[in-house]
């Protein structure tokens, strides 16, 4: 399937894009830009900006989509990591970060406590610094998921990824859509002032209805900002891309995501999970103080 000429990516200066690169690699520490090739890194590290993947670079997930590394145990867990990521941010006097990480299953707390002292650690060495987490399903474990809201992030993130029905073909079986909405629920009802976010991939053979109501789904758990993008298939060892969804299409879904009551949504080829617009928006909600939705 020939790409259409919408997905091409426009070169940007490639400066800022070496600085980060050497400095993450210095203290041998990931992000999901590298790990899940996405597409619009030259253009986040060349404005300073970047999504830390901490835990590792291995994963114990088997989701067909994903290009990161999977083993069923994961690499050793760097003690370090919350005071490299602190030093780090600290030096690029980032205004906004986001902190993901692979699926932990092999720990005994699926890795809830490491994620939650990289954040306190940022926010004690950053505190302007807004701090958004896009967090694994801990397996709906409601301690985990209290352990990460109780360290204090502004924004928590967890992505549906698709529809109800394409999901168990998509994701790992300890995964499920079901799962991830009571996640995304979760956080709410142990914080109802804590902004919640969670993103979906177009192109793996959904229907327009489904998407309206994975989208209607979200909202009914109280999320805030939602994010869109196009599926681009890692290798021809992943799930299959069906199509490539036009620009006007995106458009139409943040259109109805806005009328649904999200109070932020990105949508196109290229948006992901962690997408600048969407951080810099909500940095200033959070600025601002504007309460997140109910």
């Amino acid at each position: 399937m020939a790409k259409p000429e919408w997905l091409t990516i426009k070169p940007v200066s490639t400066e800022r894009y070496g600085e980060i690169k050497q400095t993450i690699s210095s203290l041998g520490l990931h992000t999901v830009c590298a790990e899940a090739h996405c597409p619009n890194i030259t253009e986040c590290w060349g404005s300073g900006t970047a999504t830390f993947m901490v835990l590792g670079g291995l994963c114990t997930r088997g989701c067909t989509f994903c290009a990161v590394s999977k083993s069923a145990h994961g690499d050793g867990v760097d003690q370090l990591e919350p005071e490299k990521l602190a030093r780090v941010i600290g030096r690029w006097r980032l205004p906004y970060v986001v902190i993901t990480s692979v699926c932990r299953d092999d720990l005994e707390d699926q890795g809830a406590g490491h994620f939650a002292r990289c954040v306190k650690s940022i926010k004690a060495a950053s505190p302007e610094t807004v701090v958004e987490v896009l967090i694994p399903d801990f397996r709906g474990d409601s301690s985990c998921l209290k352990t990460i809201v109780d360290s204090g992030p502004d924004v928590i993130g967890h992505n549906i990824e698709t529809v109800e029905r394409l999901s168990p073909g998509i994701r790992d079986r300890r995964a499920g859509y079901r799962q991830s909405l009571s996640v995304l629920g979760t956080v709410k009802r142990l914080d109802r002032t804590r902004y919640t976010k969670s993103a979906m991939m177009l192109g793996l053979g959904e229907s327009d209805e489904e998407v309206l109501q994975a989208m209607e789904d979200l909202r009914g758990s109280g999320v805030d900002f939602l994010a869109i993008g196009q599926y681009l298939r890692p290798s021809q060892h992943h799930a299959e891309l069906v199509e490539y969804v036009p620009p006007e299409k995106f458009t139409y879904f943040r259109e109805r995501a806005l009328g649904m009551g999200f109070l932020y949504a990105a949508a196109g080829p290229f948006v992901r999970s962690s997408y600048r617009a969407g951080e810099f928006f909500a940095a200033e909600m959070v600025k601002r103080g504007r309460q997140p939705t109910s």
